[in-house]
């Protein structure tokens, strides 16, 4: 019959796993989002040393204290749970519809998903979800050539001072532009986007 320590030790080592995947997550998305470890701290009142130790998967943080650090970095908070469960072979891989990640709204009427399976590469990629009546502008420039193609749904695009009207299967470039957009249709105007390097 088998000890109860096996149950223990494998308990162990699931939650070990666990803080290690958990504190990867916040070095990688801190890092993508250009964020210090004394910002992290700051935001949390815990030491410097503390979230070093975190993102090593050597500290365990209360949800209260990972709600601040999901604020400060942009993201939901369900961010950080959602690689539970992946089998080892599709983590960086492969990313599951029902697994993808809501980065939240950006601007009223936008939502976005993630559609990449891991962040810190030298692109990112998302599925934007533009309300009918929808606006965003991005009136400074950021560094990014940034693609899209527009799935279904209508979208009006200045890129600098040059208007255009897209339609689905319609497909558009920014090379460090100012843009903005416009959903004029009835419906939602669905965009797959994509960004290099990242800039979330």
């Amino acid at each position: 019959m088998p000890s109860d320590n096996v149950g223990l030790e494998s308990g162990a080592a699931d939650s070990s796993r666990d803080r290690i995947a958990l504190g990867e997550e916040i070095r990688k998305l801190r890092k993508a989002r250009s964020k210090t470890l004394a910002e992290i701290s700051l935001a949390t009142g815990r030491s410097i040393s503390f979230i070093s130790q975190l993102e090593r998967g050597r500290a365990e943080i209360p949800i209260s204290d990972l709600k601040r650090i999901a604020l400060t970095l942009g993201v939901p908070l369900d961010w950080f749970f959602m690689v539970n469960g992946q089998p080892t072979a599709e983590s960086g891989r492969v990313i599951r519809a029902a697994s993808r990640r809501r980065l939240g709204s950006l601007t009223g009427g936008l939502t976005e998903e993630s559609l990449s399976p891991t962040i810190g590469g030298a692109f990112e990629m998302f599925l934007s979800t533009m309300a009918s009546g929808a606006s965003f502008e991005a009136k400074t420039t950021r560094g990014t050539e940034e693609e899209g193609f527009l799935i279904s749904g209508q979208l009006n695009l200045w890129i600098g001072e040059h208007p255009f009207s897209l339609n689905a299967g319609d497909s558009f470039r920014i090379v460090n532009e100012p843009y903005r957009w416009e959903n004029p249709g009835e419906v939602d105007a669905v965009v797959i986007w994509v960004i290099a390097p990242p800039a979330f």
